[in-house]
């Protein structure tokens, strides 16, 4: 069973920068499909980045495209996200997730029911 554990969160300000990790058990990770996806309180939770199937193509949302940097170490399995130019609005729980048994189609990368597999989450604040 594949095992998802987020580290990195915690307290920045307006304009700083965190990175995110998020190690994986599995003998197969480089083939899984890993995404991040945060939650804000009162919100649905939000499509981040993916980094899809063994191939690694990277996919943003447009809410973060050209801050936020998802890349992944298959030697350790772990995932990144790093977050620079940090806004009051990207205050949220992030969770790495992943898609181990098939890959998700192009078009339902953002859905968070492609992917079976969570972690525990990790608070992000960011304070204006």
């Amino acid at each position: 069973q594949v095992q998802l554990v987020e580290s990195g969160g915690g307290w920045v300000q307006t304009g700083g920068s965190l990175r995110l990790s998020c190690e994986a058990s599995g003998r197969t990770f480089r083939s899984y499909s890993l995404a991040w996806f945060r939650q804000a309180p009162g919100k649905e939770r939000e499509f981040v980045s993916t980094s899809r199937g063994s191939g690694g193509a990277l996919y943003y949302g447009d809410a973060v495209k050209g801050r936020f940097t998802m890349s992944r170490d298959n030697a350790k399995n772990t995932v990144y996200l790093q977050m620079n130019s940090l806004k009051p609005d990207d205050t949220a729980v992030y969770y790495c997730a992943a898609a181990v048994s098939s890959r998700p189609i192009l078009s339902a990368i953002t859905y968070p029911r492609m992917y079976e597999t969570w972690g525990q989450g990790t608070q992000v604040t960011v304070s204006s």
